[in-house]
């Protein structure tokens, strides 16, 4: 730029830095927020200061506006205490009840009140984490009623208009707010006096770089996270990982609780899922295994109904108003006149959560049940279904091994039948299979006493039980009388074949191995009218270790010897009673079910929709077997699966199949071609 005529060269650098001294002026008074506003209602502000769900319903009722449950109130109260009084809280709520939305609602407020200083946001990974700090940004910035109450907090956020290259320049009376607007950082503020002054959320992937995290703020002093948000820290891949699930537990353990330095407790809390039994969120929920998490699960639906066969009426309505695309009022209208009936026995946590075309919570709950089971349960009702993860034969593919013989009847060709019961305290499981001497078999019915009206059920959640039946009265008593009202429906029904023929059951076992029931099952036995064709049983677990069951048993010994079973006399009872080896019969029984249908010694299930079988096939891989070795041998040795699901019907099935072979069944029995061994899914086939 040439010099003015006229103008020293002296007189023209004084010019150039006076007009450069009011463009910097004008940009600092530009910058300087000058005057910030009072909180436009300074009591409201205060009074929701005292309370997290009045601090909620004033200043987000758009994201709380169903109103609260009971499970709701519990779980803010806990989360409040977590950032007032400190403490870790861990909570597993149903899905779409809001439990991320509590959370970051919890960081906002325990930052504008100065409760945390540094929160931690942490989740299954950065971008899910980066997600959660992206809410705090849009209240911050958006929300009207925040802005009006904290203006020392909003206001300064609100002028940079999302451009984090304008923190750079801002300032409060000509002291640098140093606010900090990073996708992984937030800084609030640093004005004088405000409680929230240069609060920090900062956010980190559970499997990144968590360690080490410290600032020094403008006065001089070294500060650490004090809050910590664990935001579903898992995911479905390193649920299902053993050692994926320990690393993230010893992360969590050492390096988060770690983050507020030595000789200080970090308080914070953990919305999770558990998706399968034993994983991460499942240990942190058990306070027996972590009780200073203060684990808490809530579901969607307590109890269950009792009437179960309406709800079943109910669904096959449903299912066909969907067929034919026409709209649910059938359905609904069906539920709304049995509405008493059908709600009988559960509760819904939150009933004002249900759509339009629905009547309430637990018609909301149920619709969800029917549609998927296994979400249901995980997502739903945190207590989720263990998947299958052995190599037998599926589930679905159990559901498709139907014959094409409706309930309590059986094809022709079926010559013999058997039965097994199961005995429980509560309730008594059987299973009932027609035979061909080759093995050939069809499940012709099973059920509980009493009746349930329902194959869909759980032990635990049976609503008619055998002491209900005759209360008041002794375990031997009423045992004894389900014992007799069960096997004489049984023993004196004339199954029908398909060709119009009738059989009777030819061997019906009862397991006396539960418990104190061995003496009454015994008893029993001796005394009931079909002897002839009842016996005790006891299923012993022989491992690879072990000896095979009949290995040091004489022919002559008196005692009647079958393959991997042998009937013998009790020594403090004058009756017989059959032990036999569980894992081979166990495998065994799935030998039947991998036998391709319309093969002999194929076993299959009696025609019916997925819908009915579900429960029963449940029941059925319910353990999982192991290939072990030991004593020169190979076996399987079955086991149950970690969140020990019921199953009674699993050994009801498998004791049919040795009532079968007592009564001289044997896969040779047709004489087929030389069988071909087959090595898979850890069980050998025939």
């Amino acid at each position: 730029m040439s010099k003015a005529k006229g103008i020293s060269q002296e007189q023209h650098a004084k010019y150039k830095a006076a007009n450069s001294q009011r463009w910097s002026d004008a940009a600092a008074l530009a910058n300087d927020l000058g005057s910030l506003p009072e909180p436009a209602d300074a009591a409201q502000r205060a009074a929701c200061g005292e309370s997290f769900q009045l601090w909620c319903e004033t200043y987000r009722p758009e994201a709380f506006f169903m109103g609260w449950s009971d499970d709701h109130i519990k779980i803010i109260k806990q989360v409040e205490a977590t950032v007032r009084d400190g403490g870790l809280f861990a909570l597993a709520m149903p899905r779409g009840c809001g439990k991320t939305t509590i959370v970051v609602s919890a960081a906002i407020w325990a930052l504008l009140y100065g409760y945390a200083r540094w929160v931690c946001l942490i989740g299954a990974t950065g971008p899910r984490a980066q997600k959660l700090l992206g809410s705090i940004k849009t209240e911050l910035r958006f929300n009207a009623a925040l802005a009006a109450d904290f203006p020392e907090v909003c206001g300064p956020i609100i002028k940079l208009e999302g451009k984090a290259i304008r923190a750079n320049s801002q300032t409060h009376g000509g002291v640098p707010t140093n606010i900090i607007w990073h996708k992984d950082e937030l800084g609030l503020p640093f004005i004088e006096g405000s409680p929230s002054s240069a609060g920090i959320v900062t956010v980190a992937g559970i499997t990144g770089d968590i360690r080490g995290q410290q600032k020094t703020t403008q006065d001089g002093r070294v500060i650490r996270p004090d809050y910590v948000i664990l935001d579903d820290p898992q995911t479905r891949e390193s649920a299902k990982s053993g050692t994926q699930t320990d690393d993230r537990l010893s992360t969590l353990m050492g390096d988060i609780l770690g983050l507020s330095g030595p000789g200080v407790k970090i308080s914070g809390v953990m919305p999770c899922t558990v998706i399968s039994r034993g994983d991460m969120a499942d240990q942190i929920l058990d306070r027996d295994q972590c009780p200073e998490w203060h684990g808490e699960r809530t579901q969607l639906l307590y109890g269950w109904p009792v009437k179960m066969d309406l709800w079943g009426k109910y669904q096959e309505m449903r299912e066909e108003e969907f067929r034919n695309s026409t709209d649910e009022t059938g359905s609904l209208a069906y539920y709304m006149n049995n509405q008493p009936e059908m709600d009988m026995g559960c509760q819904a946590a939150w009933d004002e959560r249900h759509t339009e075309d629905e009547a309430s919570g637990i018609q909301h709950a149920m619709n969800l049940f029917y549609r998927d089971e296994a979400a249901f349960w995980a997502e739903f009702q945190n207590q989720p279904l263990e998947t299958s993860q052995d190599d037998t034969i599926s589930e679905d593919e159990l559901l498709q091994r139907t014959h094409p013989v409706a309930k309590g009847s059986f094809p022709t060709g079926g010559e013999l039948m058997t039965a097994f019961v199961d005995v429980q305290k509560d309730l008594l499981y059987y299973c009932v299979i027609a035979w061909k001497p080759d093995f050939t078999g069809w499940v012709v019915d099973y059920g509980a006493w009493p009746d349930q009206k329902t194959t869909n059920f759980r032990l635990s959640q049976a609503k008619k039980t055998i002491g209900k039946q005759w209360p008041g009265q002794s375990l031997e008593v009423v045992l004894t009388k389900a014992l007799n009202a069960l096997v004489d429906d049984l023993c004196s029904r004339s199954w029908q074949r398909e060709d119009g023929a009738e059989l009777s059951i030819s061997r019906l076992l009862i397991d006396a191995n539960w418990g104190l029931s061995r003496n009454i099952v015994y008893e029993f036995s001796r005394n009931t009218p079909h002897r002839a064709v009842v016996m005790p049983s006891h299923g012993k677990y022989v491992g690879a270790s072990n000896e095979p069951l009949n290995a040091t048993i004489a022919k002559r010994s008196g005692k009647r010897i079958g393959t991997h079973w042998r009937i013998q006399k009790a020594k403090d009872n004058p009756a017989q009673y059959v032990l036999y080896d569980a894992n081979h019969w166990k495998s065994f029984l799935f030998s039947r079910f991998a036998t391709e249908p319309g093969t002999a010694g194929a076993l299959t299930l009696f025609q019916a929709s997925p819908r009915i079988h579900k429960t029963f096939v449940r029941h059925l891989k319910a353990e999982y077997p192991v290939r072990t070795s030991g004593r020169g041998r190979e076996v399987d040795e079955w086991k149950l699966r970690p969140d020990r699901p019921d199953n009674h019907w699993l050994d009801c099935a498998v004791g049919c199949c040795v009532a079968a072979s007592i009564q001289s069944c044997d896969t040779t029995a047709a004489k087929p071609k030389t069988p071909k061994k087959k090595k898979s899914r850890g069980v050998t086939y025939l």
